[in-house]
Formats: C-alpha cells, structure tokens, sequence
C-alpha cells in the first residue's frame, strides 16, 4: 500500500499549488467585488461616464424591462450581483466540458488567462461589459475544476478532505486579505483602472504558480464515451446511472437550497453596505480616512480566524461532531446574528455616524458563519458526488453560490425604500431562514445518502 503524500501539512503537494494559485484568482475577485459597487455608483453609472460605455445602456434598458425603472444606487446593486452571480454560474455552463471532453487542467489554464485578459480590459471604460464577459468564461472555466481538483487528491474514505477544504479555504482568504489592501487602495486614492490592473497582474502569478505545481496535479478524469468508428463496434446500450447516484445528486441539490439562502443573506455585506459604508461609518482614525474597501481586508482575516475556530471545535468534537446539514443551520443563525446587531446599531445611532468598531464587530461576527458554510458545503459535494459528474457537481455548487449573489442583488432594491436598519432586519431575516430549512431538509438529505 503506497505512503499518502503528506508534505504540505499533512496533505498532499497538490493542495498547496491549488489553494495559492486560486488564493491569486481570490486576490483578483476580491479586488473587483471591493472596487465595483463603488466604482459603479461614483464613477461608471455616472450619466457623463456611461454615455460612453458601450452597450451599458441597452443592457439597462433589458434589465429595467424586468424589474421597473431603478435608481442609479438600484442598478448598481442588480448590476453587481448579476456579476457575482453569473460568475459563479458560469462553472456549471463549461463544468461539462472537463468531464467530457478537455479535462480539468485545460480548462484551468484557460480560465487563468481569460481572467487575466479581462481584468486588463477593465482599465478602458469603454470596454466594461466586454471586459465582464471575458471574466465570465474564464470564472467558468476555473472554478469548479479547481475545486473538484482539490477533492481528487484524495482517496475513498479519506478523511482529511473535509479539513483540506477549510485548508483551502484559509489559503484563498489571503487573497481576499491583499486584494482590498492593494486593488482598493489603488482604485480609490490612485485610480479605478489601476485597481483592476493589479487584479490582472495577480491572475497572471496564479496562472505561474498552476503552471510550475502540475506534476504534483491529480489526473484528468474524463468520462466520455469513445465513440465508434469504422472499425469499432458500437457498444451496447449504456447502463444508465444508479439509484445510489440519482439519490446522492438529490441529497447534494436539496443540501444547496439552505446553502443558497444563507449565502444570498451574506452577501449583502459585499454590495450596498460598502456603498453605505461610504457615508454612514465614522471613517476617520486619528486623522486618517480609512478607505471603504480596507473593511474587506478585515473580513478576510477574521474568515481565517473562523475557519480555524470551527476546526479546532470539530477536533474536540470528535465522533460528535456535527454533519453537513447541521452546520449550515449554525451558518444561517450566524449570519442573522450580524444583520441582527448592525440593524440595533444602525437605528441607535440615528443620523451620527456609525463607529467603525461596530462595523468591524458586524464583520466579525458575520465572518464566523463562513467555517459552517462554504468547507462542508464542497466537502459534502465532493463525497457524495459520482465520480463521472465531479466537476460538474461541484460547479453546481459554486453556482448555488452564483444564485445567491443574484438574489442579493434583486433584494438591494428594497434597501431605499425600507431605509438601512430596515434592510439589515430584512437580511437577518434571510440567513435566519436558511438556517429553519437546513434543519427542515436534514432528515431527507440523511435518508438518500445512508444515514
């Protein structure tokens, strides 16, 4: 029986050229999701600005058919989440293309440039949507074969997959942690377009760093057919997927449904509350103005310190430690928790600033749930899933998460009208929600993949 590879603390090499090449690819998000909401709201959306946006007014124009005319903060807010969202959706449209035909390290490699090329074409205004397009592929062609990749390196029933992903999780975080700190610094006080340049600057060292640890890389799985040829006799019919498979896809669909709906609460925190942020937090430190997107950088520190809380909870847990639908209920209360308190904070503070300290205790707060949401959520996944649709499954799962941006986005037009601690109860009120339908579905989801 072969030695498991255990060089990079305790896990396979692989892991390690994984988690730091999409910690770039984190880098270069996060850095578009701290410049966007802003970027759009006090620059782009502008009339003088958008005029010369090529094709920015037709896609208002289709997005206003549907949902009635918005306001420049409105737009912004559906225009965000629908990037978000589709950027995580993405996987699932070109998730197919690994299993059946290229394999993950093609589609990889693709995703590494065709992000590198949209975040430099974001620094011409003209070419915004083009720029978002071709983020959107290469999302598409990352994500989820990234993910599946990490699941890949280990064997049936080894236990270290679920802690890999948290692993990967804390690894990913220090991009998030860099991006506001460089991307938006240099987009605030520089310059928008520098801000997505150094985005691009960070792809191209995650596409190195992929390049360099492909030897250490799981294989391609592809399962496509061969097909017949002149010579080749043609296979019988082909034996359609078990029941055990049906059932582990079902339990993995119902298991993103409170997933969806804890995440669409979440990550409001990433969209309108920078914008409000802008003005309704005290910003000033002993004279300095600390720039909106720095609230980011904090948030990903403390996601660290969650992941490692939560882990260090399962160890002492042991046997008892709780399954995947369990957590996502503790992840849905968490994130009601934080709403909760910035909605008691928000009406306190009435029309005085609010104290960034408490913003930063929201973050804190809101940062724990993350642990009990997305680890399990990939872990669960990556078990589960038949062996022939693992990056096609785990890109759904990544698109549950796509969904959930879009419907935050759809909710930030109800943050005008109900005013901002109101939106925060309504956002409270969601991840609550999702927490009631992890427990409600949990017995179900026990019942399709054996207990």
């Amino acid at each position: 029986m072969s030695t498991p590879d255990t060089a990079f603390f305790g896990h396979p090499r692989g892991l390690g050229f994984l988690a730091f090449t999409q910690a770039w690819e984190r880098f270069s998000f996060y850095g578009m999701q701290a410049l966007l909401p802003l970027y759009l709201v006090s620059h782009l959306l502008q009339p003088e600005v958008a005029a010369n946006v090529a094709g920015l007014a037709a896609l208002r124009a289709g997005v206003e058919a549907l949902t009635g005319p918005l306001t420049t903060t409105a737009f912004a807010a559906q225009l965000f989440g629908l990037y978000i969202g589709l950027f995580n959706i993405a996987p699932l449209a070109l998730g197919w293309l690994a299993d059946g035909f290229y394999g993950q390290r093609r589609l990889v490699l693709a995703g590494l440039l065709l992000m590198s090329a949209g975040h430099f074409a974001m620094a011409f205004e003209a070419l915004f949507l083009p720029a978002l397009v071709l983020l959107l592929l290469g999302g598409g062609c990352l994500k989820g074969n990234l993910y599946a990749q990490v699941g890949m390196l280990y064997g049936a029933g080894d236990d270290r997959r679920t802690r890999a992903y948290a692993i990967h999780l804390m690894a990913l975080n220090v991009g998030s942690i860099l991006a506001p700190l460089i991307c938006g610094t240099l987009g605030e006080l520089v310059g928008w377009h520098w801000g997505f340049a150094a985005a691009g600057v960070g792809m191209l060292l995650g596409l190195i760093i992929y390049m360099v640890g492909t030897r250490h890389l799981p294989a391609d799985r592809i399962s496509r057919a061969v097909r017949p040829g002149p010579a080749t006799a043609r296979p019988p019919t082909a034996r359609p997927a078990s029941t055990r498979d049906g059932a582990a896809v079902t339990a993995i669909v119902l298991m993103l449904v409170p997933f969806t709906v804890v995440y669409a609460g979440a990550m409001q925190a990433y969209n309108l509350l920078l914008v409000w942020a802008q003005d309704a937090m005290d910003r000033d430190v002993a004279g300095f103005m600390v720039p909106v997107t720095w609230l980011l950088t904090y948030d990903g520190l403390m996601t660290i310190v969650g992941i490692f809380l939560a882990l260090k909870l399962w160890s002492r847990l042991g046997r008892r430690e709780p399954d995947a639908m369990t957590k996502l209920a503790v992840a849905g209360l968490l994130v009601a928790a934080a709403w909760t308190m910035l909605a008691l904070v928000t009406t306190a503070a009435g029309a005085a600033p609010v104290p960034i300290l408490l913003v930063l205790a929201f973050f804190a707060l809101l940062d724990l749930s993350y642990g009990w949401l997305d680890p399990p959520a990939n872990s669960f996944v990556s078990v589960h899933a038949p062996s022939r649709l693992a990056s096609t499954l785990m890109s759904l799962n990544i698109a549950a998460f796509g969904a959930a941006n879009i419907a935050s986005g759809w909710l930030g037009r109800f943050q005008e009208p109900l005013g901002p601690a109101g939106f925060w109860w309504l956002m409270a009120a969601v991840g609550g929600g999702g927490a009631l339908l992890a427990l409600a579905l949990r017995p179900l989801v026990r019942r399709l993949i054996g207990g």
